[in-house]
């Protein structure tokens, strides 16, 4: 297959919208005029590729309207791929079409326009909660194979710690003590399985919480320092 394949069914979809389009002008795959409207780019390539979004990029320094275009993939794999690349484009500002080649049908993903993020309220929130959360920094960026220390899993271990100091307890005593008002849900969710109720209103460390306190010891200690 050669990009050539992908001339055709876009130059008709674009003449049947009343552009006149022309193939390698300039360096350019297609453009295409309409009126006096500013050009239309078009660049093409066999795949979704960093090399046709540069390509696009660099488009953007002659028109404000430039697309990207490559044939129709198969399965879930390219329906993943599509829409990946379809969010990036709209952040460069790219437009984004797909050709079926077996009866040429093109599909516009997303059209040219500048892009204007959305934020999301109770996303940056849930970011900033989480940060002033977590004492002192537990993790290192770009870490694999290592569990999180979450301001979950950090108050989970205070919990823990103070059982394994303490021995079995209330939760309004280990909610004041620790000045942690989520004490009370975190023993009754029990997510890590290092708690269980001796008797009602009272909680003690399961085996798997006391290896939980060897297991994370380090971390334990940094953040009792940072808590002082």
């Amino acid at each position: 297959m050669k990009e050539t394949a992908l001339y055709s069914p876009i130059k008709e979809f674009l003449e049947d919208q009343g552009y006149t389009v022309k193939a390698e002008v300039k360096g350019c795959d297609i453009v295409a005029i309409r009126d006096d409207e500013p050009p239309v780019i078009v660049e093409l390539k066999l795949s979704l590729s960093l090399a046709l979004l540069l390509q696009g990029v660099d488009r953007q320094g002659i028109s404000d309207t430039v697309y990207v275009a490559c044939p129709v993939g198969k399965g879930a794999r390219w329906l993943s791929a599509v829409k990946d690349a379809t969010k990036l484009c709209r952040r460069l500002g790219l437009g984004l079409i797909s050709v079926r080649l077996t009866d040429g049908f093109v599909q516009i993903h997303t059209d040219p326009a500048p892009y204007r993020p959305r934020k999301f309220k109770k996303r940056t929130s849930a970011l900033l909660k989480e940060f002033h959360a977590r004492i002192g920094d537990q993790n290192t960026g770009g870490q694999v194979g290592r569990k999180i220390m979450t301001a979950y899993r950090q108050d989970a271990l205070r919990v823990a710690q103070f059982l394994g100091n303490a021995g079995p307890s209330r939760p309004k005593d280990m909610r004041n003590a620790l000045n942690a008002p989520k004490v009370p849900s975190i023993l009754q969710a029990n997510y890590y399985g290092w708690f269980f109720r001796v008797e009602r209103g009272v909680y003690d460390l399961t085996d798997a919480g006391q290896a939980a306190l060897v297991e994370y010891a380090a971390a334990i200690e940094k953040f009792n320092t940072k808590a002082q």
